[in-house]
Protein backbone atom coordinates (compact mmCIF):
# COMPACT_ATOMS: atom_id res chain seq x y z
CA UNK A 1 0.00 0.00 0.00
CA UNK A 2 1.32 3.42 -0.93
CA UNK A 3 1.98 5.55 2.19
CA UNK A 4 0.17 8.86 2.45
CA UNK A 5 1.83 12.01 3.73
CA UNK A 6 0.48 13.66 6.89
CA UNK A 7 1.32 17.35 6.95
CA UNK A 8 -2.12 18.91 6.95
CA UNK A 9 -2.79 19.46 10.62
CA UNK A 10 0.10 21.88 11.13
CA UNK A 11 -0.93 23.97 8.14
CA UNK A 12 -4.60 23.85 9.05
CA UNK A 13 -3.83 24.93 12.58
CA UNK A 14 -1.74 27.84 11.37
CA UNK A 15 -4.55 28.95 9.05
CA UNK A 16 -7.48 28.21 11.33
CA UNK A 17 -8.02 31.73 12.62
CA UNK A 18 -8.15 33.15 9.12
CA UNK A 19 -11.88 32.61 9.37
CA UNK A 20 -12.05 35.31 12.04
CA UNK A 21 -13.55 38.14 10.06
CA UNK A 22 -14.08 40.13 13.26
CA UNK A 23 -11.21 41.09 15.54
CA UNK A 24 -11.18 40.62 19.27
CA UNK A 25 -12.24 44.26 19.40
CA UNK A 26 -15.63 43.15 18.10
CA UNK A 27 -15.93 40.70 20.96
CA UNK A 28 -14.84 43.39 23.36
CA UNK A 29 -17.40 45.84 22.06
CA UNK A 30 -20.12 43.26 22.46
CA UNK A 31 -19.04 42.63 26.03
CA UNK A 32 -18.52 46.19 27.16
CA UNK A 33 -21.28 48.06 25.36
CA UNK A 34 -24.04 48.95 27.81
CA UNK A 35 -27.67 48.26 27.14
CA UNK A 36 -30.04 51.10 26.42
CA UNK A 37 -31.18 51.04 30.05
CA UNK A 38 -27.68 50.85 31.56
CA UNK A 39 -26.86 53.67 33.93
CA UNK A 40 -30.52 54.64 34.36
CA UNK A 41 -31.59 54.56 37.98
CA UNK A 42 -34.74 52.52 38.37
CA UNK A 43 -35.96 54.98 40.97
CA UNK A 44 -35.53 57.84 38.49
CA UNK A 45 -33.23 59.93 40.63
CA UNK A 46 -33.11 63.63 40.01
CA UNK A 47 -30.69 65.07 37.48
CA UNK A 48 -27.06 65.42 38.61
CA UNK A 49 -26.30 68.52 40.64
CA UNK A 50 -24.23 71.30 39.14
CA UNK A 51 -21.39 70.43 41.52
CA UNK A 52 -21.25 66.88 40.15
CA UNK A 53 -21.26 68.15 36.59
CA UNK A 54 -18.41 70.51 37.38
CA UNK A 55 -16.45 67.64 38.94
CA UNK A 56 -16.96 65.60 35.77
CA UNK A 57 -15.84 68.56 33.68
CA UNK A 58 -12.68 68.69 35.77
CA UNK A 59 -11.97 65.03 34.95
CA UNK A 60 -12.54 65.65 31.25
CA UNK A 61 -10.31 68.74 31.27
CA UNK A 62 -7.37 67.03 32.96
CA UNK A 63 -4.33 66.95 30.64
CA UNK A 64 -3.51 63.25 30.77
CA UNK A 65 -4.79 59.92 32.07
CA UNK A 66 -2.87 60.13 35.34
CA UNK A 67 -4.37 63.55 36.09
CA UNK A 68 -7.81 62.34 35.06
CA UNK A 69 -7.54 59.46 37.54
CA UNK A 70 -6.64 61.88 40.33
CA UNK A 71 -9.65 64.03 39.46
CA UNK A 72 -11.82 60.92 39.17
CA UNK A 73 -10.71 59.75 42.61
CA UNK A 74 -11.83 63.07 44.05
CA UNK A 75 -15.14 62.77 42.19
CA UNK A 76 -15.77 59.26 43.56
CA UNK A 77 -15.01 60.32 47.13
CA UNK A 78 -17.43 63.22 46.94
CA UNK A 79 -20.16 61.59 44.86
CA UNK A 80 -19.92 57.78 45.20
CA UNK A 81 -23.54 57.27 44.11
CA UNK A 82 -23.53 59.77 41.29
CA UNK A 83 -25.47 58.89 38.17
CA UNK A 84 -22.53 60.37 36.21
CA UNK A 85 -20.15 57.72 37.46
CA UNK A 86 -20.45 55.59 34.34
CA UNK A 87 -19.76 58.65 32.18
CA UNK A 88 -16.49 59.24 34.01
CA UNK A 89 -15.46 55.58 33.69
CA UNK A 90 -16.22 55.55 29.97
CA UNK A 91 -14.38 58.82 29.38
CA UNK A 92 -11.17 57.63 31.01
CA UNK A 93 -11.38 54.24 29.32
CA UNK A 94 -11.62 55.99 25.95
CA UNK A 95 -8.57 58.11 26.79
CA UNK A 96 -6.61 55.01 27.81
CA UNK A 97 -7.49 53.45 24.45
CA UNK A 98 -5.64 56.28 22.70
CA UNK A 99 -2.33 55.31 24.34
CA UNK A 100 -0.16 53.63 21.72
CA UNK A 101 2.05 51.49 23.94
CA UNK A 102 0.29 48.38 25.19
CA UNK A 103 2.07 48.08 28.52
CA UNK A 104 1.14 51.66 29.38
CA UNK A 105 -2.48 51.03 28.52
CA UNK A 106 -2.50 47.98 30.77
CA UNK A 107 -0.92 49.94 33.63
CA UNK A 108 -3.50 52.71 33.34
CA UNK A 109 -6.40 50.25 33.25
CA UNK A 110 -5.01 48.54 36.33
CA UNK A 111 -4.82 51.97 37.96
CA UNK A 112 -8.43 52.59 37.00
CA UNK A 113 -9.49 49.51 38.93
CA UNK A 114 -7.92 50.95 42.07
CA UNK A 115 -10.09 54.05 41.70
CA UNK A 116 -13.31 52.57 40.31
CA UNK A 117 -14.12 49.64 42.57
CA UNK A 118 -17.82 49.11 42.04
CA UNK A 119 -18.81 45.92 40.15
CA UNK A 120 -20.40 48.06 37.44
CA UNK A 121 -17.03 49.81 36.95
CA UNK A 122 -15.25 46.50 36.56
CA UNK A 123 -17.82 45.35 34.02
CA UNK A 124 -16.56 48.13 31.75
CA UNK A 125 -12.84 48.09 32.56
CA UNK A 126 -12.04 44.41 33.04
CA UNK A 127 -13.03 43.10 29.56
CA UNK A 128 -10.78 45.77 28.02
CA UNK A 129 -7.95 44.70 30.32
CA UNK A 130 -8.41 41.02 29.44
CA UNK A 131 -8.27 41.88 25.75
CA UNK A 132 -5.02 43.79 26.25
CA UNK A 133 -3.40 41.04 28.30
CA UNK A 134 -4.01 38.63 25.44
CA UNK A 135 -2.84 41.11 22.79
CA UNK A 136 0.34 41.86 24.75
CA UNK A 137 1.21 38.16 25.07
CA UNK A 138 0.38 37.94 28.75
CA UNK A 139 -1.91 34.90 28.72
CA UNK A 140 -1.34 34.03 32.39
CA UNK A 141 -2.66 37.43 33.43
CA UNK A 142 -5.42 37.24 30.84
CA UNK A 143 -6.74 33.89 32.01
CA UNK A 144 -6.31 34.83 35.68
CA UNK A 145 -8.39 37.99 35.29
CA UNK A 146 -10.85 36.34 32.91
CA UNK A 147 -11.49 33.49 35.35
CA UNK A 148 -12.18 35.91 38.20
CA UNK A 149 -14.36 38.10 35.99
CA UNK A 150 -16.35 35.20 34.57
CA UNK A 151 -16.95 33.74 38.03
CA UNK A 152 -19.11 36.83 38.61
CA UNK A 153 -20.22 37.45 35.02
CA UNK A 154 -20.86 33.91 33.85
CA UNK A 155 -23.13 35.04 31.00
CA UNK A 156 -20.65 37.38 29.29
CA UNK A 157 -20.60 35.45 26.06
CA UNK A 158 -18.09 37.78 24.41
CA UNK A 159 -15.41 37.32 27.07
CA UNK A 160 -16.12 33.57 27.17
CA UNK A 161 -15.60 33.41 23.41
CA UNK A 162 -12.44 35.48 23.48
CA UNK A 163 -10.85 33.41 26.26
CA UNK A 164 -11.77 30.17 24.49
CA UNK A 165 -10.16 31.27 21.23
CA UNK A 166 -7.07 32.52 23.04
CA UNK A 167 -6.65 29.07 24.57
CA UNK A 168 -6.58 27.57 21.08
CA UNK A 169 -3.94 30.09 20.04
CA UNK A 170 -1.84 29.14 23.05
CA UNK A 171 -2.20 25.43 22.26
CA UNK A 172 -0.92 26.10 18.73
CA UNK A 173 2.15 27.62 20.40
CA UNK A 174 2.63 24.35 22.32
CA UNK A 175 1.26 25.84 25.54
CA UNK A 176 -1.42 23.44 26.68
CA UNK A 177 -2.02 24.59 30.26
CA UNK A 178 -5.02 26.72 29.24
CA UNK A 179 -6.67 24.00 27.17
CA UNK A 180 -9.17 22.76 29.75
CA UNK A 181 -10.16 26.28 30.75
CA UNK A 182 -10.68 27.17 27.13
CA UNK A 183 -12.82 24.12 26.49
CA UNK A 184 -14.95 25.05 29.50
CA UNK A 185 -15.24 28.70 28.47
CA UNK A 186 -16.02 27.76 24.89
CA UNK A 187 -18.57 25.18 25.95
CA UNK A 188 -20.32 27.75 28.10
CA UNK A 189 -20.29 30.29 25.27
CA UNK A 190 -21.86 27.71 22.94
CA UNK A 191 -24.48 26.89 25.56
CA UNK A 192 -25.42 30.54 25.94
CA UNK A 193 -25.58 31.17 22.20
CA UNK A 194 -27.64 28.06 21.54
CA UNK A 195 -30.03 28.86 24.40
CA UNK A 196 -31.54 31.56 22.21
CA UNK A 197 -31.60 34.02 25.11
CA UNK A 198 -30.35 37.36 23.85
CA UNK A 199 -27.98 39.19 26.22
CA UNK A 200 -29.08 42.69 27.16
CA UNK A 201 -26.07 44.28 25.44
CA UNK A 202 -27.28 43.11 22.01
CA UNK A 203 -30.14 44.25 19.87
CA UNK A 204 -31.87 41.63 17.73
CA UNK A 205 -29.86 42.32 14.58
CA UNK A 206 -26.47 42.27 16.28
CA UNK A 207 -27.31 39.14 18.24
CA UNK A 208 -28.34 37.30 15.09
CA UNK A 209 -25.12 38.33 13.41
CA UNK A 210 -23.07 37.32 16.43
CA UNK A 211 -24.67 33.89 16.61
CA UNK A 212 -24.22 33.11 12.92
CA UNK A 213 -20.59 34.23 12.92
CA UNK A 214 -19.16 32.99 16.20
CA UNK A 215 -21.06 29.77 16.89
CA UNK A 216 -19.57 27.78 13.98
CA UNK A 217 -16.15 29.24 14.70
CA UNK A 218 -16.36 28.17 18.34
CA UNK A 219 -17.25 24.63 17.32
CA UNK A 220 -14.41 24.62 14.79
CA UNK A 221 -11.76 25.99 17.12
CA UNK A 222 -12.76 23.80 20.06
CA UNK A 223 -12.71 20.85 17.67
CA UNK A 224 -9.17 21.80 16.71
CA UNK A 225 -8.25 22.07 20.40
CA UNK A 226 -9.69 18.61 21.04
CA UNK A 227 -7.60 17.29 18.16
CA UNK A 228 -4.45 18.80 19.63
CA UNK A 229 -5.21 17.33 23.06
CA UNK A 230 -5.94 13.88 21.63
CA UNK A 231 -9.71 13.72 22.11
CA UNK A 232 -10.60 12.68 18.58
CA UNK A 233 -14.18 11.66 19.32
CA UNK A 234 -14.98 15.10 20.72
CA UNK A 235 -13.08 16.77 17.88
CA UNK A 236 -15.11 14.88 15.27
CA UNK A 237 -18.40 15.84 16.92
CA UNK A 238 -17.49 19.51 17.14
CA UNK A 239 -16.05 19.76 13.64
CA UNK A 240 -19.06 18.07 12.09
CA UNK A 241 -21.27 20.56 13.93
CA UNK A 242 -19.11 23.43 12.66
CA UNK A 243 -19.48 22.12 9.12
CA UNK A 244 -23.25 21.90 9.46
CA UNK A 245 -23.42 25.50 10.71
CA UNK A 246 -21.04 26.93 8.12
CA UNK A 247 -20.58 24.78 5.04
CA UNK A 248 -18.41 27.44 3.35
CA UNK A 249 -15.35 27.35 5.63
CA UNK A 250 -12.58 25.21 4.10
CA UNK A 251 -10.65 24.96 7.37
CA UNK A 252 -13.31 22.77 8.93
CA UNK A 253 -13.10 20.27 6.10
CA UNK A 254 -9.30 20.24 6.12
CA UNK A 255 -9.43 19.35 9.81
CA UNK A 256 -12.02 16.63 9.28
CA UNK A 257 -9.98 15.24 6.40
CA UNK A 258 -6.83 15.31 8.52
CA UNK A 259 -8.53 13.25 11.22
CA UNK A 260 -9.56 10.66 8.66
CA UNK A 261 -6.10 10.73 7.17
CA UNK A 262 -4.64 9.81 10.57
CA UNK A 263 -7.06 6.89 10.76
CA UNK A 264 -6.01 5.85 7.27
CA UNK A 265 -2.35 5.94 8.29
CA UNK A 266 -3.05 3.57 11.16
CA UNK A 267 -4.80 1.15 8.83
CA UNK A 268 -1.92 1.43 6.36
CA UNK A 269 0.53 0.43 9.07
CA UNK A 270 -1.69 -2.48 10.10
CA UNK A 271 -1.88 -3.60 6.47
CA UNK A 272 1.87 -3.40 6.12
CA UNK A 273 2.42 -5.55 9.21
CA UNK A 274 -0.30 -8.13 8.46
CA UNK A 275 0.51 -11.50 6.96
CA UNK A 276 -0.95 -12.32 3.54
CA UNK A 277 -4.50 -13.57 3.78
CA UNK A 278 -8.13 -12.52 4.26
CA UNK A 279 -7.37 -10.23 7.22
CA UNK A 280 -4.83 -8.27 5.20
CA UNK A 281 -7.34 -7.85 2.38
CA UNK A 282 -10.03 -6.69 4.82
CA UNK A 283 -7.69 -4.07 6.26
CA UNK A 284 -6.86 -2.90 2.74
CA UNK A 285 -10.55 -2.40 1.93
CA UNK A 286 -11.05 -0.45 5.15
CA UNK A 287 -8.03 1.71 4.41
CA UNK A 288 -9.21 2.48 0.89
CA UNK A 289 -12.68 3.41 2.17
CA UNK A 290 -11.11 5.76 4.68
CA UNK A 291 -8.89 7.30 2.02
CA UNK A 292 -11.88 7.92 -0.21
CA UNK A 293 -13.41 9.95 2.61
CA UNK A 294 -10.17 11.92 2.92
CA UNK A 295 -10.27 12.67 -0.80
CA UNK A 296 -13.86 13.93 -0.53
CA UNK A 297 -13.09 16.29 2.35
CA UNK A 298 -9.93 17.64 0.75
CA UNK A 299 -11.68 18.16 -2.58
CA UNK A 300 -14.29 20.14 -0.71
CA UNK A 301 -11.63 22.24 1.00
CA UNK A 302 -9.85 22.90 -2.30
CA UNK A 303 -13.07 23.94 -4.00
CA UNK A 304 -14.11 26.25 -1.17
CA UNK A 305 -10.70 27.90 -0.89
CA UNK A 306 -10.10 28.44 -4.59
CA UNK A 307 -9.73 32.09 -5.51
CA UNK A 308 -9.45 33.23 -1.89
CA UNK A 309 -6.06 34.86 -1.30
CA UNK A 310 -6.26 34.29 2.44
CA UNK A 311 -6.31 30.53 1.86
CA UNK A 312 -3.87 30.38 -1.07
CA UNK A 313 -1.11 28.49 0.75
CA UNK A 314 -3.56 26.01 2.21
CA UNK A 315 -5.29 25.56 -1.14
CA UNK A 316 -2.05 24.84 -2.98
CA UNK A 317 -0.81 22.34 -0.42
CA UNK A 318 -4.09 20.46 -0.16
CA UNK A 319 -4.44 20.38 -3.95
CA UNK A 320 -0.97 18.89 -4.36
CA UNK A 321 -1.68 16.04 -2.00
CA UNK A 322 -5.25 15.61 -3.18
CA UNK A 323 -3.92 14.98 -6.67
CA UNK A 324 -1.58 12.28 -5.38
CA UNK A 325 -4.33 10.60 -3.35
CA UNK A 326 -6.80 10.71 -6.20
CA UNK A 327 -4.34 9.21 -8.69
CA UNK A 328 -3.49 6.43 -6.26
CA UNK A 329 -7.16 5.50 -5.96
CA UNK A 330 -7.83 5.80 -9.69
CA UNK A 331 -4.99 3.86 -11.22
CA UNK A 332 -2.75 6.85 -11.82
CA UNK A 333 -5.43 8.90 -13.58
CA UNK A 334 -6.74 12.34 -12.63
CA UNK A 335 -9.90 11.95 -14.70
CA UNK A 336 -12.88 13.21 -12.73
CA UNK A 337 -10.87 15.09 -10.10
CA UNK A 338 -11.64 18.55 -11.45
CA UNK A 339 -15.32 17.76 -11.59
CA UNK A 340 -15.17 16.69 -7.95
CA UNK A 341 -13.48 19.96 -6.96
CA UNK A 342 -15.88 22.03 -9.06
CA UNK A 343 -18.80 20.53 -7.17
CA UNK A 344 -17.67 22.39 -4.05
CA UNK A 345 -16.58 25.71 -5.54
CA UNK A 346 -18.17 28.86 -4.24
CA UNK A 347 -20.56 30.48 -6.76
Amino acid sequence: MKPIRTRFLKTAASCALLTLTCSSTTLLAASAEPSHNAGQDKNKQSAPLDAEQKAVAKVEAAPDVAAKLVAASEFIKKYPKSTLRSKVVSHIAQEVAKIQEGAQRIAQLENMLTVFKEPSDGDVITPILIDLYFKESRPDDGFRVASAYLSKNASDVAVLTQAALEGVEQAKKKEAKFAQQSLQFGGKAIELIESGKKPDVFDDARWGEYRSQWLPLLYQQLGLLSMMTGNMADAKTKLEKAGSLNAKDPITFVLLGSMLNDAYQQLAEQHKAASPGPLKETILKQAHAKLDEVIEFFARAVGLSEGNAAYQQLHDQILQDLQAYYKYRHGGSSDGLQQLIDKYKMP
